[in-house]
């Protein structure tokens, strides 16, 4: 298996520091708001990454940090009128929930303000060893200076334009242009623990490295997140723990992921320009918004647009239809088909392999569709037997496990219907394209809308 490390910028034979024990942590969500669905592709993404290393035979302890105290919650819940730390307690539900509608289920989360005391451990030990800084009536500062290696994950040091959302703390009275907050002295109303070194709460960074000191130790594997976390927010993690710590790496890869595209622009809330996923699972079944989540390779930006969750929902019929027909087989074959045996079981090994290359999604959804169109070329053969119809459930198994594509429920047209749209298929591949039209308008007589995809027509009531 070799994964992509930010750090080195290169693939890497994947080697565990722990035989097959794996501590994986990734960047969660701060909640003052629903997320949207460019936080969900992160989200959905390591899961599988997760689900993928267990079904690997890997032990992987997965732990999802959820910022709960930050500036962009107090200024949201002072606009409200209501108390800042049950404003986020009640993001934090929502968040949960609406993760388990999508099928994220392979993290453990820990909330920032339950790891306080791990956080002024942390700072106390900085502060001890020279690395930070006390601004009177400000907070206490990371020093740059103190770190000559700021910067090895990114390339960079310094601020760039498309860096707004980095929350990069501003003061006049910092040693270095760079450094930032790691403990925030008590302002106003703000909520605000007891600290040796003042009362306060975390700054934004130094609550992921709190944490998984806590639950890793001062290394560990995997640390993922979005993109646009390498710089500041996990080089900052690097200057922290490494100097705490005086062990490196702090992580062995780091993995990130694209963009989620929308018009060109990264979607983010500052912009405007985004979709919540609490509102789309309203709309979509979950398995449609993971499978559309994960068609492009996690390190390739995603296009969001509205004819590729219609795509994704075409694909995820079609899965259903083909698991409907392999669970409600009438079989009267017992022998053994090797050929189709073995040509189940190099499907699974091709999954196997691409997976291993650096998780490649959409390498794997191809190979899907191939074993897909091998069990209805099969199927139309009547040469499924039993045995290569369990070899087939066993490969659909594994893809449920895996990826979290494979819905629970689906929606199957009528026998006519059905055979219409078959008709229409075949026109269409033999480029019969007016023949094609005549029966989009019978389908549509029957009270059905066709939309072609990549993956084939999609079919609804109108």
């Amino acid at each position: 298996m070799e994964i992509y490390n930010t750090l080195t910028k290169k693939k890497e034979p994947f080697e565990p520091r722990e035989n097959k024990k794996i501590n994986m942590f990734v960047c969660g969500p701060t909640v003052y708001d629903h997320i949207h669905i460019g936080n969900a592709r992160t989200f959905v993404f390591f899961d599988v990454v997760a689900k993928y290393l267990r079904h690997r035979g890997y032990d992987v302890n997965y732990i999802q940090n959820i910022t709960d105290i930050d500036n962009k919650i107090i200024e949201r819940a002072e606009k409200k009128g209501v108390d800042s730390l049950e404003y986020a307690k009640k993001y934090t539900e929502i968040f949960k929930k609406d993760m388990k509608a999508l099928g994220v289920t392979s993290p453990k989360y820990k909330n920032a303000t339950d790891h306080i005391p791990e956080v002024i451990k942390q700072v106390q030990t900085l502060l001890d060893k020279g690395n930070a800084y006390v601004i009177e009536d400000d907070g206490i500062y990371f020093d740059l200076s103190t770190f000559p290696d700021y910067g090895k994950l990114s390339g960079r040091t310094a601020l760039m334009a498309d860096d707004a959302i980095s929350r990069i703390d501003d003061s006049d009275k910092k040693r270095n242009k760079g450094d930032f907050t790691i403990w925030k002295f008590k302002q106003h109303n703000d909520p605000s623990w007891s600290a040796p070194f003042g009362d306060g709460r975390p700054g934004w960074h130094i609550e992921d490295t709190a944490i998984t000191e806590k639950y890793f130790g001062p290394q560990y594997d995997i640390h993922g997140g979005g993109q646009d976390l390498i710089f500041p927010h996990h080089e900052a993690e690097i200057a922290q723990q490494e100097s705490a710590s005086g062990l490196k790496p702090f992580v062995k890869y780091w993995m990130h992921g694209g963009f989620l595209v929308n018009k060109e622009f990264k979607m983010s809330k500052s912009k405007g320009n985004f979709e919540t996923v609490h509102e789309l699972l309203k709309k979509y079944e979950p398995e449609v918004l993971r499978f559309y989540l994960l068609t492009n390779h996690y390190r390739s930006p995603l296009d969001y647009t509205e004819n590729s969750l219609v795509a994704a929902q075409a694909a995820i019929q079609r899965i259903y239809e083909s698991i409907n027909k392999l669970n409600n087989l009438d079989i009267k074959k017992d022998n053994n088909d090797k050929i189709l045996l073995d040509s189940i079981n190099n499907s699974r090994n091709e999954i196997k392999q691409v997976m291993d290359d650096d998780f490649n999604t959409p390498q794997a959804f191809r190979i899907i569709f191939d074993t897909i169109k091998l069990f209805n070329i099969a199927l139309f053969n009547k040469t499924i037997t039993s045995a290569s119809a369990n070899e087939f459930k066993k490969f659909f198994s594994i893809v449920s496990k895996i990826f979290g594509i494979i819905p629970a429920r689906g929606f199957l047209l009528p026998a006519e219907v059905q055979q219409t749209v078959n008709q229409r298929q075949k026109l269409r591949e033999n480029k019969e394209y007016d023949d094609a039209d005549k029966i989009r308008a019978q389908i549509e007589e029957m009270g059905y809308q066709v939309e072609d995809t990549i993956y084939g027509p999609l079919v609804v009531k109108k």
